[in-house]
C-alpha cells in the first residue's frame, strides 16, 4: 500500500462525503418544488383552467438552479468513487 492509495482514498472519501453534504439540501427543495408544480398542474387541470403564463415561473427558474447544484454536487461525489476505485487498481 503506498502513498499514492492513501491519497486517493483519503481524496475520493472526502469528494463523496463533500458532494453528498451538498447534493442533500438543493435536491430535497427541487423535489419539493416539483411536487408543488405537479400540484398547481392539477389544480389547473381539475379547474379547466390555466392560472398562469406560459412564461417560466420563479419557481421554475428556482427549481432548475437547484436541479444544477445538485448535478454538479453529485458530480463530485462521482469523481470521489473513480478516485476509490482508481487508489484499489494504483500498485
Amino acid at each position: 500500500m503506498g502513498a499514492i492509495n492513501l491519497l486517493c482514498w483519503g481524496l475520493g472519501v472526502a469528494l463523496i462525503a463533500v458532494g453528498y453534504v451538498r447534493a442533500r439540501g438543493p435536491w430535497g427543495r427541487y423535489q419539493e418544488l416539483k411536487a408543488q408544480e405537479a400540484n398547481i398542474a392539477r389544480y389547473e387541470g381539475w379547474r379547466g383552467s390555466r392560472l398562469r403564463d406560459d412564461g417560466p415561473s420563479a419557481a421554475s427558474l428556482m427549481a432548475e438552479q437547484l436541479r444544477r447544484k445538485a448535478q454538479i454536487s453529485g458530480l463530485m461525489a462521482g469523481v470521489g468513487f473513480v478516485l476509490v476505485f482508481v487508489g484499489f487498481a494504483v500498485h
